[in-house]
């Protein structure tokens, strides 16, 4: 197998010099073990690993925390954490006591669950990550940045990218990031994400939500793979899949905990008295959501009825993906009013609105810009624009709008 570098790695390398404990959460199989497996053969101290999916340490871990640090003395890495939270108390007590830089690499695939765990033992003294499949820059090999809206840096990442057609960009769409697939381990992608799922049922979701129907489960996860990229709708999800809607809210709960689904809110303040409150639903992975919607290859995606709706989850979660990746928070939001203005994508910084549009074409019109304006009726400055597309090239309407391909986020 290849081992393709990820991103994380120089800011996991970069934080792990200062903080005592980092904790890399993620699902299952987006590279977060083997990464990390990576640094540790890189490292100049001998550190040991250590995973709770063997039942005989998460016994050990759950029943005599003590007795486990006493045989896995920092540093330490240990792996899929979030089966034993009785070691957070522990590993607060050593943090206060040593700050040593590193004693303590964590991965965990249950964020909400696990993040509740830390905040309650380890709040400040640890630092969270969080990793995904990978971006379309780590499979490309190019360098990974936040991504912004600003003509330099565009224009400097223009230098460094090789730039694609829309026929492939939906090719990148479709394969999705999942390191088995992208490093050439496996070729069968169906095989793939089917196992994934599988895995996730049988694993994840029961652990979490004790009994459940796998096959209602999968018929929930199609639906809500259906309306990626669309205004959550707990009603249509419910229908397709023959529950209430209680429990389709419940169950994207579950999506999101474990780091399958993210949502992008409305932005919305004070002045902006009109706009709608229900978030927008995204996949971490299209490829996931290909598989999901049954799409047999990527030239049928690219024409068919979702070729809009994916493109604009793709590139939401390659914006996404450049922050978590640069171990950055992001403030991205949409807009959508009564009027039924919307703006798919507004990014917040620096006292600053930059309002984004995702179009599948390849020659924008400008009128798509007559929506930005909407923001100047907001305190914060409208920052520079952009009509992010499938364009073989950057280019700008005006100094306020750009023209953005999606191929350089």
């Amino acid at each position: 197998m290849n081992y393709i570098k990820r991103a994380m790695e120089n800011t996991f390398k970069r934080l792990s010099a200062e903080f005592p404990a980092l904790l890399l959460t993620g699902p299952r199989q987006v590279g977060k073990t083997t990464m990390l497996r990576k640094l540790m053969e890189e490292e100049n101290t001998p550190r040991e690993y250590v995973t709770l999916d063997d039942l005989n340490e998460r016994e050990m871990a759950k029943n005599d925390p003590k007795l486990f640090f006493q045989i896995h003395k920092p540093p330490v890495f240990i792996d899929e954490v979030q089966y034993a939270p009785e070691l957070f108390p522990y590993i607060k007590i050593h943090v206060d006591e040593r700050h040593n830089p590193g004693d303590f690499w964590l991965t965990g695939s249950q964020v909400f669950k696990l993040m509740k765990g830390v905040q309650e033992s380890l709040a400040g003294r640890v630092c969270l990550l969080s990793m995904s499949s990978m971006s379309q820059a780590e499979i490309c090999g190019v360098a990974t940045r936040p991504f912004i809206v600003e003509i330099d840096s565009l224009m400097a990442r223009a230098k460094e990218v090789e730039a694609i057609d829309t026929p492939e960009l939906y090719e990148r769409i479709f394969n999705g990031g999942m390191p088995a697939l992208t490093s050439g381990q496996f070729t069968d992608r169906r095989a793939v994400y089917s196992s994934y799922i599988s895995t996730y049922i049988d694993r994840d979701v029961k652990e979490i939500s004790g009994t459940i129907d796998s096959l209602r489960f999968m018929k929930f996860i199609t639906a809500a793979a259906a309306l990626s990229g669309q205004k959550v709708n707990y009603k249509t999800i419910a229908d397709s899949t023959e529950i209430d809607q209680l429990k389709a809210k419940e169950w994207l709960g579950i999506l999101e905990t474990l780091g399958i689904i993210f949502y992008l809110h409305p932005y919305s303040n004070n002045v902006l008295k009109r706009t709608i409150s229900k978030p927008k639903l995204y996949f971490y992975d299209t490829g996931l959501v290909a598989y999901l919607t049954k799409w047999s290859d990527s030239e049928t995606l690219m024409n068919g009825a979702m070729s809009g709706a994916v493109l604009e989850n793709y590139t939401v979660a390659e914006i996404i993906k450049s922050y978590n990746n640069s171990g950055v928070e992001p403030f991205i939001y949409y807009y959508r009013d009564k009027d039924t203005k919307e703006i798919d994508v507004i990014m917040e910084g620096d006292g600053k609105l930059c309002p984004m549009e995702i179009k599948k074409t390849a020659t924008p019109a400008s009128q798509l810009t007559r929506v930005f304006s909407v923001i100047e009726k907001t305190p914060l400055v409208r920052g520079t624009g952009a009509i992010l597309c499938t364009s073989d090239k950057l280019t700008a309407f005006n100094s306020d709008n750009l023209v953005v391909p999606i191929w350089l986020i």
